[in-house]
């Protein structure tokens, strides 16, 4: 089921769904990621023994799983899940300059792997990964690289969602709660906003929460006083220390809180109950957010599925845009 008829098309959704990094945020500079294994919250797709796809970044999860990482060690793995394919070729020193840590850091986190340097943890990684090399991108410019990036991060998506159950729950979720807060900050507050816009179209109640402040804590407060039972959070780097704050909250006042965000890993997992990675593309100067932006369309599919009069509304607001002449089409 389609979520809205502005596009033109058969019904289906679309957007550029374009976000930079936040302008504050310069370049990649910060840790993108939260606990050592996973959501410690709760949830987590594409997490060993989901069922999901047997694919390189899957089994680096499951390696990385069930051990304490410092944030510096939880950056190379971030870095390592988001060029599976690559890693098992790259050198200690190269790994260390994609996560932007030193060399001896890549060391001690093969260690605390279980290895006993990288070379070990290396030549583990070219056993259980795809054996050839992959292709050579050094002829690509870097506006190429940065969209073949995101290629990559589409395909991982892909294999994530190979098991519907995360997206499933989550589609049952959002569609149940009355009203539905979508929260989404800074970077994030494009990918809430096209979110609501489009569930708007077949939830009865959908509320945007897309500016910080004092006043965030008292817009949860009023969608929990109206019933609402979960929140969705839309949650980029950098991580704004706010929405951390603000998903806790949420959940103290006893929201279930599904967020969609760049990595397992992210600071978000310890507030979250069920986080659904898509990542970033990190190529340019600002975040590219293409797979999240997907990932929340697939979202809005889910919910429709729960949702029994979806297509009902949306023939109304058809029929509604038709005789208003609002669109050229």
């Amino acid at each position: 089921m389609g979520a809205d008829r502005d596009t033109g098309t058969d019904g289906k959704t679309g957007s550029d769904g374009k976000t930079g990094r936040d302008g504050d945020a310069g370049t990649d500079g910060g840790p993108r990621t939260g606990t050592g294994g996973g959501t410690s919250g709760g949830d987590a797709a594409g997490s060993a023994g989901s069922g999901v796809a047997d694919s390189p970044a899957n089994r680096l999860q499951a390696l990385f799983e069930g051990h304490r990482l410092t944030p510096t060690q939880r950056r190379i793995a971030h870095s390592m899940v988001r060029r599976a394919a690559d890693v098992p070729f790259l050198s200690s020193v190269e790994l260390a300059e994609l996560a932007g840590v030193s060399q001896p850091s890549v060391t001690r986190f093969a260690v605390a792997l279980g290895f006993d340097g990288y070379p070990a943890l290396r030549r583990h990684l070219r056993e259980v990964a795809p054996a050839e090399q992959p292709p050579d991108s050094a002829s690509y410019n870097a506006y190429q690289q940065a969209v073949e990036a995101e290629i990559e991060n589409l395909r991982h998506l892909a294999e994530v969602l190979a098991d519907p159950r995360p997206v499933r729950k989550a589609g049952r979720l959002l569609a149940a709660s009355r009203p539905l807060p979508v929260l989404g900050l800074r970077a994030a507050a494009a990918q809430a906003y096209g979110f609501a816009y489009f569930a708007a179209k077949v939830h009865p109640d959908v509320r945007l929460l897309h500016e910080g402040g004092t006043m965030i804590h008292d817009r949860v407060d009023a969608a929990v006083r109206a019933g609402a039972s979960a929140l969705l959070c839309f949650a980029l780097p950098r991580h704004p220390r706010e929405v951390v704050d603000t998903l806790a909250y949420a959940r103290e006042a006893g929201l279930t809180v599904v967020t969609v965000a760049d990595s397992a890993f992210a600071p978000v997992a310890k507030v979250s109950d069920l986080l659904l990675p898509a990542a970033v593309g990190t190529g340019l100067a600002f975040d590219t957010a293409c797979a999240p932006m997907l990932l929340g369309r697939v979202l809005l599919e889910a919910m429709c599925d729960d949702l029994p009069d979806a297509q009902a509304r949306l023939e109304e607001f058809d029929a509604r845009a038709a005789a208003r002449g609002l669109f050229v089409e």
